[in-house]
């Protein structure tokens, strides 16, 4: 069986996260949890540490403050290539990726370099969202394969699967995103380095603990950056 290791940040999902791990430790022993925590103020630190004593899969990294989500799988992705995983997911803590689609994101690998949890890529598969909040993220979507030419109907997604050979050959430190622009670049830029991606489709259930990190920032950072993308790729820098 594959090594794989499962990247989850965090910033106050105490409730949440001690519902996660034991599901995805109970789809076996080759699946590793490591755990990226930007000193949460509600302890999750705590919560997954008290995990990981009595859990050798279960490890945690705690930051010294709240650093933002893209550094945070940039970090995870690293310290788990460094422990041997030949997979690396990273998903969400909130419970709105469930872990019962972990098993199949890693059997499209054998058909793909990254497999992407896909809201979007067979009707709208979202519950419990505003229909704001929908649109918002359904034309974003839009927008982004137009503009950049990405062939992904999820790109905003965080529910994706590498092989290991894909992010030993993305340059980690030169992708600068955070929120759901991170996302959209780490896509964007195994697509442009010629990585197959494939997308399957997941229900999504939003959040009922805790609260979205969802801001106007990480909006209008997804905005105009999927231009500067595109840029870079007519220039061949991606």
């Amino acid at each position: 069986m594959p090594r794989v290791t499962v990247v989850i940040p965090t910033y106050n999902e105490r409730e949440n996260i001690t519902r996660l791990i034991p599901r995805i430790l109970d789809l076996g022993p080759s699946i590793d949890i490591l755990v990226v925590d930007d000193s949460s103020p509600d302890g999750t630190a705590d919560a997954v540490g008290g995990i990981a004593q009595g859990n050798p899969r279960v490890r945690l990294v705690t930051r010294a403050g709240k650093l933002g989500l893209g550094s945070a799988y940039k970090m995870g992705f690293k310290l788990a290539l460094a422990q041997g995983a030949d997979m690396v997911i990273q998903m969400d803590a909130d419970l709105s990726h469930d872990p019962q689609y972990i098993p199949g994101l890693i059997e499209a690998l054998g058909d793909s370099d990254v497999a992407i949890g896909s809201r979007y890529v067979k009707g709208v598969n979202v519950v419990n969202w505003p229909m704001s909040r929908l649109l918002l993220s359904y034309f974003a979507n839009v927008y982004t394969m137009i503009i950049t030419g990405l062939p992904v109907h999820d790109a905003t997604g965080g529910f994706k699967c590498f092989k290991r050979r894909v992010l030993e050959a993305l340059d980690l430190d030169a992708v600068i995103s955070e929120g759901y622009c991170f996302q959209i670049e780490i896509t964007f830029r195994a697509w442009r380095k010629g990585f197959r991606i494939l997308e399957i489709p997941i229900v999504f259930v939003d959040r009922t603990a805790g609260a979205s990190k969802m801001s106007k920032r990480i909006i209008w950072e997804a905005i105009w950056k999927v231009w500067w993308f595109r840029l870079e790729g007519m220039l061949r820098r991606i």
